[in-house]
């Protein structure tokens, strides 16, 4: 995407599991957004009990000894998420299944969002975002 400073991976270490975004009971209990596995299969959000999900946290490095200063998850990172700020002021807000009343969302839980290289292209819409000449 064009990045010009440096982004830095958990991949390969205890990260995403000690902070409970990477979910494998095969490697640490399930926990997400300071609930148990337990208490998501009860309130019927399955989905919060396995695989990648997002969360944030923030850190203080001084010197050599780190300090984790905030951690959060699911709507907590919304803020960060600017479209989501604009969904919210409109009379349909997200649209998302979860939401009452019941028949509000045109489709499952976040199934509009996309990666800037995976939308599909149909014979009216340009290669890119830019390529019509409007910036």
């Amino acid at each position: 995407m064009g990045w010009t400073f440096p982004w830095y991976s958990s991949f390969g270490s205890d990260f995403n599991y000690d902070f409970h975004v990477t979910l494998d009971e095969a490697v640490a209990p399930i926990e997400y957004n300071y609930r148990n596995k337990a208490e998501h299969v009860q309130k019927g959000e399955t989905y919060f009990t396995q695989g990648e999900l997002h969360g944030l946290s923030v850190f203080l490095r001084d010197d050599d000894s780190m300090l984790h200063a905030y951690s959060t998850y699911a709507r907590g990172a919304d803020l960060l998420a600017g479209t989501y700020n604009y969904l919210d002021l409109t009379p349909l807000g997200r649209q998302e299944d979860w939401e009452h009343p019941a028949g509000r969302s045109d489709g499952p839980f976040m199934h509009w969002v996309r990666h800037h290289d995976r939308y599909e292209k149909s014979a009216n819409s340009p290669a890119s975002c830019c390529s019509s000449g409007r910036h």
